[in-house]
């Protein structure tokens, strides 16, 4: 071993150089939080056509609501003509609407 010391005699004489912190140029900016969308409700609407299973099945593979809920839904839509399956921002609201209709069930939405 030498008996130098590091950075004693420079980088020229085998010694380690000294890291020197540079000033942030660009200080971050401050963290926003991301705003909330809108929420809008996904409104499931009775029809005379599909049968109860069918509505069931349809919200159990189309949404994460358990069997007790999605059979819920089911009933109240049946006896008052509309029941709230869930309440999503309008881009997904858009989205369940279209799956709704490609299994023939009607769902609107309306902002909540």
């Amino acid at each position: 071993m030498s008996e130098k010391h590091a950075g004693a005699d420079g980088p020229e004489q085998g010694g380690a150089a000294t890291a020197v912190a540079q000033p942030r140029k660009d200080p971050a900016p401050p963290r926003r939080k991301p705003k909330q969308l809108p929420p809008f409700k996904v409104l499931l609407h009775n029809d005379d056509v599909n049968s109860f299973e069918h509505v069931i099945r349809a919200i159990l593979q189309l949404t994460t609501l358990e069997p007790k809920a999605a059979v819920l839904r089911t009933l109240e839509a049946h006896e008052t003509g509309v029941a709230l399956l869930l309440v999503t921002h309008k881009e997904r609201a858009e989205l369940y609407v279209e799956q709704f209709a490609s299994l023939s069930l009607t769902v609107t939405i309306e902002p909540a």
